[in-house]
């Protein structure tokens, strides 16, 4: 959901106005509608649209997308979009869906309370986000989160520049989120009952498997079995976590 302005011309001048819209896909076509038409945003306009925004997205989390209420309305540049190119581009949609989410489930809230601030230069709280966020949009290796995932999104929303998100800083956030892991389990199971009134049990269960190259004699958990990773010659062993 964004802002589009549009020109009228009239009497022989031109007046800007505004609309809100959204993209809706229609098969294999996007197409933009209308949410509403916000007239020519004054200062009284400014603040209608930023309730209407505030309730359509609910809290919002990302920078206004309002003109400042001081700015004239012939404040605008006409640009010949022939002329434009498009340099550094980053994936928006995604992890701002991510981070709305996290926020949505107080997760930044919890982690603040669970890991409180200290002589980091970062904080926990923060990169704990981006670590969840890149994972469910991009899943791939801590490593590849450091050098290489971060860089490619607009997750700098968070305030954190790109190069301060490196190794050594995403494995001691990982050390540091692991003794709390049953804690943020509760509050995610508390959190989503208050969401959508849910009453349940929550039993979490993850089976990682580990396959050994060669014969492993001496070690008593190298046996073969079933292979999930598709080796059928392979040994397993299946670690089960509760």
């Amino acid at each position: 959901m964004y802002l589009r302005q549009t020109r009228v011309r009239k009497n022989g001048k031109w007046h800007s106005y505004w609309l809100l819209v959204r993209s809706v896909r229609q098969g294999r076509r996007v197409r933009q509608e209308v949410v509403a038409r916000l007239g020519r945003l004054d200062a009284l306009g400014r603040r209608k649209a930023h309730k209407l925004a505030d309730w359509i997205t609910g809290k919002r989390c990302q920078p206004s997308l309002f003109e400042p209420a001081d700015l004239a309305d012939d404040s605008t540049a006409h640009i010949d979009l022939k002329q434009l190119t498009v340099e550094r581009s980053r994936r928006f949609g995604d992890v701002f869906l991510g981070l709305a989410l996290w926020r949505s489930l107080g997760l930044d809230e919890a982690f603040d309370g669970l890991l409180p601030e200290g002589r980091e230069d970062v904080r926990w709280s923060v990169l704990a986000s981006i670590h969840v966020i890149l994972r469910l949009c991009s899943p791939s290796s801590d490593l590849a989160l450091a050098e290489d995932l971060y860089r490619k999104t607009a997750l700098d929303l968070l305030g954190v520049p790109a190069e301060k998100i490196n190794d050594d800083r995403v494995y001691r956030a990982l050390d540091r989120m692991l003794p709390h892991k049953a804690a943020i389990e509760r509050h995610i199971k508390a959190r989503l009952g208050e969401l959508f009134e849910l009453e349940y049990d929550l039993l979490l269960y993850d089976v990682t498997s580990t396959y050994f190259e060669g014969l492993a004699e001496r070690n008593p958990q190298a046996k073969r079995g079933y292979s999930r990773d598709h080796r059928p010659t392979a040994s397993r062993c299946a670690w089960r976590w509760w």
